[in-house]
């Protein structure tokens, strides 16, 4: 202690000292990050904050969240600069901006994904490969979207999504919806994308595995005990394992008369490429089509239900929609709407999990309703097939011997019947605008570039914001912060400048199926209006947590399902 200095005096003295050093360290990193500009460029850097040292801005930006991109954006303006995850970053919103981004893919930019998302997925991905590598496997992957192959998907989807939703009716309590989008999407994936043909615990376990696969994405590259990495890493090693079995029954079957699914489009594909993609690439291709279909999906699914729920009058117009295109009509053997002719009473009682257990003697592929068996070899111990008594429309299913008759409402829908549905398509464009599942994209600077008169220096990370633009959009009559779905309709023409509307991104590395999942959002609605209506089972909406994926806090969003009554279409 200096002479003549009490404790107190002491201790005062050494936080000042604590306090000038702490400032001039957080100076230092400031003028690092000024001194790292391109002096080839007269342009300034953007305007923000490096934050602190080594640490930068990432605690407040997992701390505040969303409010974190916002509060930054009106104090700088739409182009920013930040230090995040251990990377200088510049945050980037509107049109205009985003436009030259996402345009300049392999030369301006080139995609960012972290270490881990590269080690877990492989590096014979689509989201992995850049240039010309990227340009021919996007080319391959192409015939899996392509419109012949929609329409071999989209008949099995719609008995999917159908035989959900009477899952979802005939539960007595409440529905976690995130997570049973999560469940139907992922049936989706695997059973149609896939061809997998699975037991009920084999899907289960399947899914399980999946979810940790993607849980663990975005982790620290530390491959040690116990680390996300290391569970990721396992996780994959596990699918790998069970897709190679998978692939392997199918290059042998070879059989012409099988549905024909996206694996097999990849591989015909390839061929008529002059390639032949090896195991391990069709392993990564599989893994790669679940991950893009399964939770982006699952969380537009969700938005979608939240929003019909939040105005009513929606429901109503799409209803009155799918009447002049005769499309909205109930069947005769059905007449409470949807018919969970496909489950148990041991069902009902487990539908609170994931992934619910069914009728599971009754076919090897449970993700299919009535009417899809004959894809199905018997079983043994087939169980009679529950019906609704006529009188009753929400009581417990009695056992009856199978008809035959298969409740199908509404009718088989096509691609050409959902393209003339301009009110409905203007729904799922408004979803998608108000809540875009993935809400930005990263990129790495190739080159020194310009936006919005700053400089974007060389090897910088480029944050590009898709729900910022879509909620800052000039371009709208009605406010960009409403529901209004007619914005999207031939009378306005709003909608001018297709970067303002960018929830599949755009330019080379533009979501490629994004056919795919308006049609599979579509048949949902249709389904849903069809044949449901919901309420919701908590006082209030749930909050949306925005980042990696949009979806309610802690899966909050809890409804209950409801058959409609006859000539009760007005119910929503």
């Amino acid at each position: 202690m200096p002479a003549g200095l009490s404790w107190p005096e002491a201790v005062a003295l050494a936080l000042l000292a604590l306090a000038l050093l702490v400032t001039l360290c957080r100076h230092l990193w400031a003028l690092r990050w000024s001194l790292s500009r391109d002096r080839a460029s007269a342009l300034p850097l953007p305007k923000g904050s490096m934050g602190w040292p080594f640490f930068g801005e990432t605690l407040h930006w997992l701390l505040q969240g969303s409010r974190f991109h916002s509060s930054r954006r009106e104090r700088y303006g739409n182009v920013f600069k930040t230090h995040l995850l251990g990377r200088p970053v510049v945050r980037v919103t509107g049109a205009e901006n985003i436009r030259k981004i996402l345009l300049g893919e392999h030369t301006l930019v080139s995609t960012q994904w972290p270490q881990s998302t590269q080690i877990i997925l492989g590096s014979h991905t689509l989201l992995s490969s850049i240039g010309d590598l990227h340009r021919q496997r996007r080319k391959i992957l192409a015939r899996v979207f392509s419109r012949a192959a929609l329409e071999s998907y989209l008949p099995r989807i719609q008995k999917v999504v159908s035989w959900e939703l009477r899952g979802w009716c005939m539960e007595p309590g409440s529905i976690a919806v995130y997570s049973s989008a999560k469940t139907l999407t992922f049936r989706i994936a695997a059973r149609i994308l896939l061809g997998l043909r699975l037991e009920e615990k084999q899907f289960k376990d399947l899914a399980k595995t999946f979810e940790q696969l993607v849980e663990n994405l975005f982790s620290l590259p530390l491959n040690i005990p116990f680390s996300g990495l290391r569970k990721g890493i396992k996780a994959r090693d596990m699918l790998h394992e069970f897709m190679e079995k998978a692939i392997q029954e199918k290059l042998q079957r070879n059989n012409p008369e099988d549905h024909s699914d996206a694996l097999d489009f990849i591989i015909n594909s390839a061929k008529e490429h002059g390639k032949e993609f090896t195991m391990q690439e069709l392993k990564e291709s599989a893994i790669e089509l679940i991950f893009a279909a399964f939770f982006t999906t699952a969380s537009a699914s969700t938005s979608l239900i939240l929003l019909l729920l939040k105005h009513p009058s929606v429901i109503e117009k799409i209803r009155r929609e799918l009447m002049s295109h005769e499309l909205y009509q109930q069947c005769e053997h059905c007449p409470a709407g949807p018919c969970p002719d496909t489950l148990t009473a041991q069902s009902r009682n487990s539908r609170k999990t994931f992934l619910r257990p069914t009728a599971k003697d009754a076919c090897e592929d449970q993700s299919q309703p009535p009417g899809a068996m004959e894809e199905c070899s018997p079983q043994p111990r087939a169980l009679p097939e529950p019906t609704l008594p006529q009188s009753s429309p929400c009581a417990e299913p009695q056992p009856r011997e199978p008809s035959g008759q298969s409740c199908r409402c509404p009718s088989d829908i096509s691609l050409e019947k959902l393209s003339r549905l301009r009110y409905l398509d203007c729904v799922i464009k408004e979803v998608l605008r108000v809540l875009p599942p993935v809400s930005g994209g990263y990129r790495t600077a190739l080159q020194t570039f310009e936006l919005d008169g700053y400089q974007i220096p060389k090897g910088w990370s480029v944050m590009y914001s898709i729900r910022d633009t879509h909620e800052t959009a000039t371009v709208y009559q009605s406010p960009p912060g409403g529901f209004d779905p007619d914005r999207f309709g031939a009378a306005r023409m709003e909608a001018v400048g297709r970067f303002h509307y960018i929830p599949f991104g755009g330019g080379a590395r533009s979501c490629i199926g994004k056919e795919l999942a308006q049609a599979i959002l579509k048949l949902l609605a249709i389904e849903l209006v069809s044949t449901a209506r919901w309420e919701l089972a908590t006082p209030g909406y749930p909050a949306m947590q925005t980042v990696p994926i949009v979806h309610p806090v802690a899966d909050g969003l809890q409804l209950y399902f409801h058959p409609l009554q006859p000539g009760c279409g007005s119910e929503a």
